[in-house]
């Protein structure tokens, strides 16, 4: 058996504050008294990470629509039955709130039996009752709008839970009557999301309906660094070859609490006999020793003595699997830490599973979906007495280029970069770009580091209490219209997405050694920027990928250098690791330049962290997969450069040269020829 190799590609540490866990005179933690403070709007969206409270901030908006605002009712969709318990009944007035949230057992149509079409006629009777709040899946709601049309839904609040699941894309029905409800205007929205984008890189919502959503941002920075307990979140990725059964166990620590979700049996990875994975998974731990009666967990005994509770979801009996996952959703599941050591699932445990103690989630293979990881992850992040520690791995199988299916594995590995390098960005405090001049003066409640703000230098400065960068930048173009502006502001995590989603910008940023980065940064990602806002214009695209690029390589260069310092001088390595890097990074570079971030390639970092991890050769064999995949420059693509050609002849009075010693230049000057070239070819056509 080969052990897996690890790759650390992620290593976040945290405050340990509490500020997150504490709670104002109206029993409020910190994201529901902001999302609070905007409770007067009629469209709000709600960006928060799992466990940081969306369900109370919905109930305490909604309560304050109902009683204060004249709205007649309020309806709140979820995605599965099971999450419809997080708006059960609460006593908010236990905790100092003027009103209780209430709702009839009756109106919980997740607790009703039958499938979510026929509860419509549930639904038409809650809409003709003088009774307040109903709770209903999303499908139940489709189907109800369907039926009785938009208008019937007047004067209401409509909240929709784990937002992501919406799509622009006309085929999505619940988008598309969202579209409907926004256009006719008569009702409010409340959308929540811990994580703003869809696996398939689809928009969730048009840039027009979005811009008419204010926004409450709560970070997962802001959430985790104000927990008493946990102190560090990791995330790797780890590579095996043959069977991922003979290696699990170099990953899997018998003494973690876990979370293992098996392969879907039609992915690579699977054996295709999902009950004898599990099997062996449960015999590489230990001594099989029967079925606890009561939970119908499986008891391990391990080579140390430790007897295991397993949870085993994938178990071919319904009526056992039933057993134990209701034994999971029991109060002492999260009371009582021995309850269950390790659950083993496979569709199951996802978004909305509440275990507080969890402190591994262990993926085997590649989930196509980068929003399921981050669901998946979201199962290790619950603070917990006693929980210093937890981590993601995603375990995978390495691309073997004498397989038939070695494209699709060479994606399976794009793909888990892609998540690595997302998460990074979503883990990591928020950044604030702002142009460098000389009238910039320090702002209240930044930290500037040793020295203090400097007016001769671009500054770094770090606020504790909101967990934000602000980053001054010479030569940066600020955002000039309303919705550039809150794009740079609240979505550039979105913006990162769907960089890091595009195929064509990983595969040459990891594995081309002739690419210069501006091809990446400023002509990949420039066209990226334009198809996901086509409405805006040039200056306020171009602001947006300077902002983008800038987070972008701004995490990966202060990861570098947080890395770089901790292995320098462990003993000081500390909380305040990624900010120190992040200022060491602007130590090493000349000055904090927009055109120099351009010239750092945004995905170095992780080639890195492959190349440490990867079998040598096979790392080649990709290489040269997608070397021979290059194509000549489209017609778009020639016509982009020949615009970057341009503002060059602007900046230097002169075109770009092909016999120049700077790379990028270079490049400019090919693309020029490229663009004259295809011009000459369509006019030559069209004589």
């Amino acid at each position: 058996m080969t052990a897996p190799k690890s790759v650390p590609s992620v290593s976040v540490k945290y405050n340990q504050t509490g500020r997150s866990k504490s709670s104002n005179e109206l029993g409020m933690r910190v994201m529901q008294e902001r999302a609070f403070e905007k409770r007067g709007e009629q469209y709000l969206l709600i960006k928060s990470p799992p466990a940081s409270g969306k369900s109370r901030a919905l109930m305490f908006v909604a309560l304050d629509k109902l009683h204060n605002q004249g709205l007649k009712q309020a309806i709140i969709a979820v995605p599965e039955k099971s999450i419809g318990s997080s708006f059960n009944s609460t006593p908010l007035s236990n905790h100092g709130f003027w009103a209780d949230w209430i709702v009839e057992p009756k109106w919980n149509l997740c607790n009703a039996p039958g499938e979510d079409g026929g509860k419509v006629n549930s639904v038409k009777a809650f809409l003709d009752s003088n009774d307040q709040i109903l709770v209903c899946t999303h499908a139940t709601l489709r189907f109800a709008v369907e039926r009785f049309g938009t208008a019937a839904f007047d004067n209401r609040l409509i909240a929709i839970d784990e937002f992501h699941h919406v799509s622009a894309n006309p085929d999505n029905i619940l988008g598309s009557q969202l579209t409907a409800f926004i256009a006719r205007n008569q009702v409010h929205i409340i959308a929540m999301t811990g994580s703003y984008f869809r696996g398939d890189a689809e928009a969730v919502l048009s840039p027009e309906d979005e811009a008419k959503f204010d926004t409450v941002t709560y970070t997962y920075y802001e959430q985790l660094n104000g927990y008493e307990h946990l102190k560090t979140l990791d995330i790797g990725y780890y590579f095996y070859s043959d069977s991922y059964a003979d290696d699990i166990m170099g990953v899997l620590d018998p003494d973690e609490k876990t979370i293992i979700h098996i392969p879907s049996v039609n992915s690579r990875e699977s054996t295709k006999d999902k009950f004898r994975e599990v099997e062996h998974i449960i015999g590489s731990l230990g001594t099989w020793e029967g079925t606890d009666p009561d939970t119908g967990f499986q008891l391990v005994r391990t080579a140390d003595g430790k007897l295991l509770k397993i949870a085993d979801l994938v178990d071919p009996d319904s009526s056992k699997r039933e057993k134990v996952a209701s034994a999971l959703k029991r109060p002492e599941a999260n009371a009582n830490r021995d309850h269950v050591d390790m659950i083993i699932a496979l569709g199951m445990a996802k978004e909305g599973f509440d275990w507080i103690w969890c402190e591994h989630a262990l993926t085997i293979g590649y989930r196509a979906s980068l929003t399921e990881i981050i669901q998946i992850i979201g199962r290790a992040t619950r603070d917990a007495v006693g929980k210093t520690h937890a981590r993601f791995t995603n375990l995978i199988a390495e691309p073997d280029a004498s397989s038939e299916l070695v494209t699709e594995a060479v994606n399976d590995t794009l793909k888990a970069i892609a998540a690595s390098l997302l998460m990074e960005q979503v883990l990591v405090p928020k950044f604030n770009f702002v142009p460098k001049n000389k009238d910039n003066v320090p702002s209240e409640g930044y930290d500037y580091g040793e020295g203090g703000y400097d007016q001769n230098r671009e500054n770094i400065g770090f606020n504790e209490e909101t967990g934000q960068f602000q980053i001054e930048i010479k030569g940066l173009i600020e955002p000039q219209s309303d919705v550039a502006k809150r794009i740079c502001r609240e979505d550039l995590n979105e913006v990162v997405t769907a960089i890091v989603q595009d195929k064509t910008a990983l595969e040459r940023g990891l594995f081309d050694t002739e690419m210069v980065p501006e091809e990446i940064t400023q002509i990949r990602v420039g066209r990226i920027i334009r198809e996901k806002y086509p409405d805006l214009d040039e200056s306020d695209q171009e602001a947006i990928r300077q902002h983008a690029i800038a987070a972008l390589n701004f995490t990966q260069q202060a990861k570098k250098h947080a890395v770089a310092m901790d292995e320098e001088n462990p003993e000081k390595s500390g909380n305040t690791a990624l900010i120190d890097g992040a200022r060491r990074f602007a130590l090493h570079v000349r000055e904090l330049d927009i055109d120099l971030i351009d010239q750092i390639n945004p995905f170095s970092e992780a080639y890195a962290i492959l190349s440490k991890a990867m079998n040598a050769e096979r790392l080649k064999e990709i290489e040269a997969i997608i070397t021979s995949k290059k194509m000549s420059l489209s017609l778009d693509e020639a016509r982009e450069y020949a615009a970057r050609a341009k503002k060059f002849m602007q900046e230097r009075g002169r075109l770009p040269e092909m016999t120049s010693s700077d790379p990028w230049e270079r490049e400019l000057a090919k693309g020029l020829a490229a663009f004259r070239s295809k011009v000459m070819e369509a006019k030559n056509a069209n004589q």
